[in-house]
């Protein structure tokens, strides 16, 4: 097995993280501006936008309206409406964008990646043969090949 060193994650892991910032997705389900949240999608309990910091083109995050961190906290109404809106938005994605195929899931807890574990959410990655490259690895860079705003005008309803 061969191992990359990458003593540059150091620094990430071991800097104290902040103890309070504001919930990005409580901010965009209480705005009426759409646009600024790249909100894409809005339903009674759930709504869907584009991740900021995307680990491909195409990354939705679904949420409940209800800040809740936990899955057992889900309501039926807020997971049905969750799936629900999921299927649609990976309809729009597949006609769009054209995936080769979709990651699907939670972060629960911020060891699992949860970069807001206050906050439940739902990701949808869009996949195509090729998108992990030696860019990551070799250059720490990932190349995403799209605008958010982009991104935003082709999938908002």
């Amino acid at each position: 097995m061969e191992v990359l060193w990458a003593p540059w994650r150091e620094t990430f892991i071991t800097q104290p993280k902040p103890k309070r910032r504001p919930c990005i997705f409580c901010a965009a389900g209480r705005s009426q501006n759409d646009p600024e949240h790249q909100v894409i999608f809005r339903g009674r309990t759930v709504f869907a936008l584009l991740n900021r910091y995307p680990y491909n083109n195409g990354h939705i995050m679904v949420a409940p309206y209800r800040h809740i961190g936990d899955f057992e906290s889900f309501s039926q109404a807020e997971w049905n409406e969750a799936l629900k809106a999921s299927q649609e938005l990976l309809a729009r994605l597949r006609r769009l964008l054209h995936p080769q195929g979709f990651n699907i899931g939670l972060n629960l807890g911020r060891v699992a990646g949860a970069g807001f574990p206050g906050h439940l959410h739902l990701h949808l990655v869009p996949r195509w043969d090729g998108d992990t490259n030696f860019m990551p690895i070799l250059a720490q860079t990932k190349v995403i090949s799209q605008s958010l705003d982009s991104l935003y005008h082709k999938l908002h309803l």
